[in-house]
């Protein structure tokens, strides 16, 4: 549990700092709340492929896998780059 939220901590800050977008919670619907539009959808798969080692698809492109940051931490967990998300956390720790 603790990893889940370690991973929802870590897409939090990838919002606020890498998409420059407040996201008052985890659970919060992103495009019904007006966070992510057509462009900052394409720069958030480029962090999460830079960051997280996740590759989507075009299979992967269901929007409810990108719907909140709760459902993008369960995404990136079922797909990122194990090595990568440790690498991004301890990065993040260290800074």
């Amino acid at each position: 549990m603790t990893g889940d939220h370690d991973l929802r901590q870590q897409i939090s800050r990838l919002f606020a700092d890498g998409l420059k977008r407040r996201v008052a919670s985890v659970d919060l619907d992103l495009f019904e709340a007006g966070i992510l539009d057509s462009g900052a959808f394409v720069e958030l798969l480029l962090h999460l492929e830079l960051d997280f080692g996740v590759q989507a698809s075009a299979a992967d492109l269901d929007l409810d896998h990108f719907r909140s940051i709760s459902c993008i931490a369960d995404f990136v967990a079922e797909r990122g780059d194990t090595l990568h998300v440790l690498r991004h956390a301890v990065t993040t720790v260290v800074h």
